[in-house]
């Protein structure tokens, strides 16, 4: 197992944290919903395929609007309860949901000086809204774009349509329910002694180095994933696996799981399909790297990302073998 670090000092992973109360209750009670959508207080994080529509703002813009200002950005394609917020208001919690417009408005959206129109994560790498927005929009951009993805039942092949606020699908043809999906992905630091293994893909920003993941298989737990990834990519066998933290990866659905795994072989065979390059660093240079001062000029994945935050862990000794 692993000696963790004192929660208190965790740095936060983007889309973390979520101060919205879900109260799934309301996504069973079509009376509850409705009032809740009636609410002056209740507002809307809006989305259009893969991209948040926000308000324009200094110094940050501002991704909630009421729902008659969504709904009159464009054709709605779906609106899904989000949770409510922890700000009180004088009829109580304010509701918050998600919008999802036709992608077909976003030519126009774009074209308005007031609005915005960018992607979840140069939102949350250039801070362009306060932190507390980033988790509800992961929630808001991740379960519409599977709205989007799933029109049709997997089972007979008919349209479905979405029910329980949004939270399910429900065909009405056979009868067959369908739920939101996450995928589970590990991305894990291999490490030997004072060193561990970093690996570069052709679309990392130029000299940043990251982690090795990959998605979890059917049938396999995250130590078995961790070791096959680990193996596949880069030819080496892993022993112990420790799990460090998770991080919700809105792109398009998935959960990352972060691990660290002790190396029992240390001769590298890349995989040349999956990874641009791939070579041992020293826990000093490392730390050059998160600190922005590499001789070489490289660096580590930004703070929001959950591998900045294994890396990080390591450099500072908290991910070691107790």
């Amino acid at each position: 197992m692993l000696t963790p670090p004192v929660p208190d000092d965790r740095p936060r992973l983007g889309y973390t944290g979520s101060l919205l109360d879900r109260d799934p209750v309301v996504r069973h009670d079509p009376d509850r919903l409705a009032a809740c959508a009636a609410d002056p207080a209740a507002r809307a994080y809006v989305t259009a395929g893969d991209l948040v529509v926000m308000r324009r703002g200094d110094p940050r813009a501002d991704p909630l609007f009421d729902l008659g200002e969504a709904a009159a950005l464009g054709p709605v394609r779906e609106t899904v309860w989000l949770g409510h917020a922890a700000a009180v208001t004088p009829a109580g919690r304010a509701g918050r949901f998600g919008v999802g417009l036709d992608p077909a408005a976003l030519e126009a959206l774009a074209a308005r000086p007031d609005l915005m129109v960018t992607d979840l994560r140069s939102i949350a790498v250039q801070g362009l809204v306060a932190a507390e927005h980033l988790a509800p929009l992961a929630e808001a951009k991740a379960l519409l774009l599977w709205h989007a993805r799933h029109r049709f039942c997997s089972v007979c092949g008919q349209p479905s349509r979405p029910d329980q606020a949004g939270w399910r699908r429900s065909c009405p043809a056979c009868g067959a329910e369908h739920f939101p999906r996450t995928d589970p992905v590990v991305i894990m630091l291999a490490v030997d002694g004072d060193r561990c293994l970093l690996g570069r893909q052709a679309r990392f920003a130029p000299g940043m180095w990251s982690c090795l993941a990959g998605f979890v298989e059917p049938g396999e737990n995250v130590e078995e994933a961790v070791r096959r990834e680990t193996l596949e990519e880069a030819g080496i066998r892993c022993g112990r696996v420790h799990y460090v933290a998770s991080q919700p990866w809105p792109f398009p659905m998935s959960l990352m799981i972060g691990c660290v795994t002790e190396v029992l072989d240390t001769a590298l065979v890349i995989d040349r399909t999956e990874l641009e390059d791939l070579r041992w660093f020293s826990r000093d240079e490392v730390a050059a790297m998160l600190a922005g001062r590499h001789a070489g000029g490289l660096s580590a994945p930004p703070p929001i990302a959950i591998a900045n935050y294994i890396i990080r862990g390591w450099v500072d000794e908290a991910w070691t073998p107790a």
